[in-house]
């Protein structure tokens, strides 16, 4: 097996080296994305998106274990890990205690860190040869609909913006948001 990247992907994983902001393929919007453990970055994001810090962001990965650094999962049982892994790797996001040196600009005004284990194949292969997880919210500016198509970030962002070409996946809505400790539904999907 080949080591080498292939040159779209290299492009993207370059642009998060240097601390941009890209745009990917989810289950069912194009995101946005950047590397978490930049602040330079996440501070890029939330000011093309106009979010303020305290909403806190999600993480999105090909893998829990890539999370390890950013969620507390002692604090949950094992009921609640075998509920939070049934719906893994899919696209339902799961808020989880975080690690006390989990930054705050990835867990906003809160002690808890939403994350998701996709089953999309780009953002599994993008998280895999970036070895990180990423930052994930929609590609759409203040108030405009979300992106579902590599043209639609680029008339949204410019055609100069890094986008990982690709197909979303068949969902129709962003994915579902779950409180992993209590079960609580914090958005539909």
């Amino acid at each position: 097996m080949s080591n080498k990247v292939s040159p779209e992907f290299d492009v993207i994983i370059t642009a998060l080296k240097e601390e941009k902001v890209i745009a990917y393929p989810t289950e069912a919007v194009f995101g946005l994305g950047c590397d978490p453990d930049s602040e330079t970055a996440v501070n890029r994001l939330l000011l093309l998106k106009n979010r303020p810090w305290e909403k806190g962001l999600i993480l999105i990965s090909d893998s829990y274990e890539r999370l390890y650094s950013y969620v507390n999962d002692e604090q949950l049982d094992d009921e609640q890990k075998k509920t939070v892994f049934s719906f893994w790797p899919g696209p339902v996001t799961w808020v989880i205690p975080a690690k006390v040196t989990t930054p705050k600009w990835l867990t906003g005004k809160f002690s808890k860190l939403a994350v998701r284990v996709t089953d999309h194949p780009l953002v599994k292969q993008l998280c895999s040869l970036y070895e990180k997880p990423l930052v994930s919210t929609s590609a759409n500016l203040s108030g405009l609909e979300p992106c579902r198509s590599a043209e639609e970030v680029r008339r949204q962002f410019g055609n100069d913006f890094p986008v990982l070409e690709g197909e979303i996946g068949g969902r129709k809505n962003p994915s579902e948001i779950r409180d992993a400790l209590t079960g609580k539904l914090y958005r539909q999907g």
